[in-house]
């Protein structure tokens, strides 16, 4: 007389576990995404500490080729760096869906777990209640047969 467990919420438990697992890679991409506009800033940043330097051997137009490099990484620069904050925003937008999801699948989660702490329960009331039967229809049985 063994039953099974049914969990009533389960689709919306599914539910929430494939919401949750959606934002994870939305979570992951937007990282991904940030840490790309990261290493472009530094990279655009090491060109421009290289190209800064001045050397008095150079010509007037390399030096002015050179100020007008620097003066477009410069801007190119300042774009890397408002991209890079863009992408932190929508990385923190990410994390606070994802933390959202995953505390919305918790409570289902939490909820499932004491109904199958309840369900155990009254699994070993009913199993209990059949043992103590047994033991009393055994302990008749003995006693008639004594008798």
């Amino acid at each position: 007389m063994e039953s099974k467990f049914n969990f009533g919420l389960q689709k919306l438990l599914d539910i929430r576990i494939e919401r949750e697992e959606e934002s994870k890679r939305y979570f992951l991409n937007a990282q991904c995404e940030k840490n790309r506009a990261e290493e472009r800033l530094t990279e655009l940043q090491s060109n421009y500490d290289k190209y800064n330097r001045v050397d008095n051997k150079e010509t007037v137009v390399i030096k002015k080729i050179k100020k007008n490099y620097l003066n477009a990484l410069t801007m190119t620069i300042d774009q890397a760096e408002k991209e890079l904050e863009y992408k932190e925003i929508q990385l923190s937008r990410c994390r606070e869906d994802l933390k959202d999801r995953q505390i919305d699948r918790k409570t289902v989660e939490v909820l499932k777990d004491k109904r199958y702490i309840e369900f155990i329960k009254q699994e070993n009331l009913r199993e209990q209640k059949m043992n103590d039967e047994f033991a009393l229809y055994s302990f008749i049985r003995k006693s008639t047969e004594r008798r």
